[in-house]
């Protein structure tokens, strides 16, 4: 039996739990996994979204990965099993983060918080010159 079908299992099982969670909305915003791009990692409801549009893909990738070794192993020569994998594996991946890139992105900004009292006004609304 070869190890070589490690490689796919280990990235595919990674995959599976990463896209589980994102599709779920459980995935903490974090510095390792998931969809990690500026829009994403504006704030916590980016990264959510971005994460939760990216996570069917990543799963689905996972899946590849895992399936890619269980034939690596089933195989005489699991090279090639192996290698469509890993491709096919890092291409629904990469497919999926700029799923969810362009979904963050497409969230709006928050409203910046105006202080206490203030309506948002060039003459303060807060009573700012009213001391003077």
């Amino acid at each position: 039996m070869t190890l070589l079908p490690l490689a796919p299992l280990v990235a595919g099982l990674a995959l599976l739990v990463v896209g589980f969670l994102g599709l779920t909305e459980r995935l903490p915003r974090n510095r390792f996994a998931g969809v990690r791009t500026a829009a994403t990692l504006r704030d916590e409801d980016t990264f959510r979204v971005g994460n939760k549009v990216a996570g069917l893909p990543t799963a689905v990738a996972g899946g590849v990965g895992v399936l890619g070794a269980v034939a690596g192993w089933l195989m005489p020569n699991p090279v090639l099993a192996c290698v469509l994998a890993l491709v096919g594996l890092v291409v629904l991946t990469a497919g999926g983060g700029v799923l969810g890139h362009r979904a963050a992105a497409a969230v709006p900004e928050p409203e910046p918080e105006l202080p206490a009292g203030c309506k948002g006004c060039q003459c303060g609304g807060c009573g700012v010159f009213q001391k003077a």
